[in-house]
């Protein structure tokens, strides 16, 4: 549970059990930009198009004539299908789905292009190893790349002993396209994700969550109160998300479920609010949102935060505490101690709704902050309680 001080960020139970890559941290990237929807539709489109190759080289006479390799080929566009559902659905991958992805995809290219009759055309269809190596390298670790590569190298061997006797020139030059191609990809991407944000990446976003770290979220709060989102908002909503039951979680499925549960819970949270909206991890299950809106009804947002939370895989549930106050009298406070208080009042509401059963929403409107107030529910106004 929150403890209503500023802290360093917690260190996931079971982090140590798991190999962290750039998957959540470039999620939460596309996401902070709302470029996840034509991010999915951009990955199933390559998929798509990877599946179609082989298919479309049955018409061909360099493509597969016998019938062990058509039923491969009509295999991987089947198996390329598939895969592309995965990034047509409502909810973004997990991360297994996309390595399942990338090492289906390796296999599939590999195979695709083998099991045509002429290398040359075998060649042509390695070249699509550039769109694995910038996913793996924009989403992954170069150590997953030394896996999509090691393929690559083999059916790389495979077509330059089937082409070199008949053409040593043609197979060395083919050879040579592809490697280029995929080695200028690699440092092309390498250098876009250094660029995109390095710092953020080792310091303010969690790995692991794909989340701001609690001490980012008050400068993120911070710059939020001196430059409003719209210039028409004029309430400051924050939002504290508890899971319900969490040490149950821990019990029934170790370390490791209550890691899926955390990543589950950020990975809706990233779906449901404003790309805009600053979304933390502050502690093993406590979750924090600050938004500014127009009015101060924010039980919309609260709605769907409760129910895209209750649709994860396993079905969780959160208490949820919701505090909402004006913007205009927050100018003159210091941020840190205004996010303090309203981490506080947010805490008492949901130890209110746990009190209640869990599963509930608690909300407070104008609450008093400052000295003279009472910082963990103090004069203001209640909204009717939502069970």
């Amino acid at each position: 549970m929150f403890d209503g001080s500023r802290r360093s960020p917690a260190r996931p139970v079971g982090a140590g059990l798991w190999c962290p890559d750039r998957y959540y941290w470039f999620t939460a990237l596309l996401s902070a930009r709302g470029l996840q929807p034509a991010t999915c539709r951009l990955v199933a489109a390559c998929i798509v198009a990877l599946g179609l190759i082989p298919v479309t080289l049955l018409a061909s006479r360099l493509g597969p004539h016998d019938t062990v390799a058509r039923i491969v080929a009509v295999t991987v566009g089947v198996c390329c299908l598939g895969m592309a559902m995965l990034w047509l659905r409502r909810y973004w991958p997990s991360r297994a789905q996309s390595l399942f992805c990338v090492f289906a995809g390796s296999l599939g290219i590999g195979v695709s292009s083998l099991m045509v009759s002429s290398p040359v055309t075998g060649f042509l269809g390695m070249s699509t190893y550039v769109m694995v190596t910038a996913y793996v390298l924009c989403f992954h670790t170069p150590k997953l790349l030394a896996f999509v590569w090691t393929v690559a190298v083999a059916v790389l061997a495979v077509l330059f002993v089937r082409l070199a006797p008949t053409d040593p020139a043609l197979a060395v030059s083919a050879v040579g396209v592809v490697v280029v191609l995929n080695l200028f990809i690699a440092f092309a991407c390498r250098a876009a994700v250094r660029l995109a944000g390095p710092d953020t990446h080792r310091g303010d976003i969690e790995q692991i969550t794909g989340l701001l770290h609690r001490d980012a979220f008050y400068r993120g709060v911070a710059t939020l109160l001196a430059s409003r989102s719209r210039s028409a908002d004029q309430y400051l909503v924050v939002i504290a998300v508890n899971i319900d039951s969490f040490s149950l979680v821990l019990g029934l499925s170790g370390a490791r479920g209550g890691h899926r549960a955390r990543v589950t819970v950020s990975q809706a949270l990233r779906e449901t609010v404003r790309h805009n909206a600053i979304v933390a991890h502050a502690a093993d299950d406590d979750f924090l949102i600050a938004d500014t809106f127009t009015t101060a009804d924010a039980s919309p947002l609260v709605e769907r935060i409760r129910g895209s939370i209750s649709t994860t895989p396993q079905r969780l549930t959160a208490s949820i505490g919701v505090v909402c106050t004006p913007l205009p009298p927050l100018a003159a406070e210091p941020p840190d101690e205004v996010v303090d208080e309203l981490i506080a009042i947010a805490t008492t509401a949901i130890e209110q709704a746990k009190m209640a059963g869990g599963n509930q929403v608690r909300y407070v409107l104008r609450p008093t902050l400052g000295e003279d107030g009472d910082a963990v529910g103090g004069p203001g106004d209640r909204w009717p309680d939502t069970g």
